[in-house]
């Protein structure tokens, strides 16, 4: 019986979409959890029976998708947030681009005896979606969204691999860093929920299963930031159509450094609701829009800290 402890996951980038190199160095990563799988279309026979018994069942066209989850920590993700953006980092600065990358992703049931086939090749995909939660009291959490080609399971690792060893850089949390909004810093801020999607979705042909290619649209970028309720600039900037910014840090406890900048961005709800007695906060959804200084709807900084 497989455990979540002794669950291990691993990548590569892929030359050609779907093929796994040969002899494959894989990066071991780090995560909480996955929801990484291979799902199938059915297709029920309508076929009209007088014992009113279905005649047939056929499996379809098959996706693989699913989420991989974790606490954000320095260098750990790079490789996946560079493929979420579509964009290459230059420098250590990351924007939205137009370069599409896929990876084999490798499950391994490590408890499970080689006749159970303990390794689970997911092959083909990209990152589709980023969701990063940065709240009080909590270490900030990140999660990809995945859509792949297929998947294969087998007795042994693929093509005699080897692995590079987990990044050990701490987490971080909600407690190190500053947080800007409209170019000044701002002290009110309780939760920040940021979502980027590509709209990645696979289209079929006749005669294989498979997607024949998967299409991507415009690059998404929405969230929400939650304030105390001290008085009504933010507000206004949502009555107004405002445009506005939100740069944050964060900062691990060894120095490594991420600055997220949305350069651009309007508010697209904000109300100050009650519903007890206690503090009242306003909930501010917003989006990221494209800035021509900045040439990008968001922009990423990594920093590593000084030896």
């Amino acid at each position: 019986m497989a455990v979540g402890s002794r669950h291990n996951l691993s990548f590569i980038k892929e030359v050609t979409r779907g093929v796994t190199p040969a002899s494959p160095e894989l990066q071991v990563l780090r995560s909480t959890g996955t929801t990484l799988g291979l799902s199938k279309n059915v297709n029920e026979s309508k076929e009209l029976r007088a014992d009113r018994q279905t005649s047939d069942v056929r499996h379809g066209t098959q996706r693989v998708g699913g989420d991989i989850n974790g606490e954000l920590s320095f260098g750990t993700y790079d490789d996946l947030i560079e493929a979420a953006f579509c964009g290459t980092w230059d420098t250590d600065v990351l924007k939205v681009g137009v370069a599409r990358r896929t990876f084999t992703l490798l499950r391994h049931f490590s408890d499970l005896a080689a006749s159970a086939k303990p390794y689970h090749a997911l092959t083909g995909c990209e990152i589709n979606t980023l969701t990063l939660a940065i709240r009080p009291e909590e270490i900030v959490t990140a999660a990809f969204g995945v859509v792949g080609k297929g998947q294969t399971t087998s007795a042994t690792e693929p093509g005699s691999a080897t692995y590079l060893d987990a990044t050990t850089a701490g987490v971080f949390d909600a407690f190190t860093g500053s947080l800007k909004e409209g170019g000044l810093t701002i002290g009110v801020i309780t939760e920040i929920d940021i979502a980027l999607s590509n709209g990645i979705e696979p289209r079929y042909a006749v005669g294989s299963k498979d997607a024949a290619i998967n299409e991507i649209k415009r690059s998404d970028v929405s969230g929400t930031i939650t304030a105390y309720f001290e008085n009504s600039v933010l507000l206004d900037k949502f009555i107004n159509e405002t445009s506005s910014s939100i740069e944050f840090d964060l900062v691990d406890l060894a120095g490594n450094k991420y600055t997220f900048l949305l350069p651009n961005v309007k508010y697209t709800g904000g109300q100050p609701d009650v519903s007890d007695e206690g503090t009242i906060t306003l909930s501010m959804p917003f989006k990221a829009l494209y800035d021509a200084t900045e040439d990008t709807n968001i922009k990423l900084t990594r920093e590593a800290a000084s030896v």
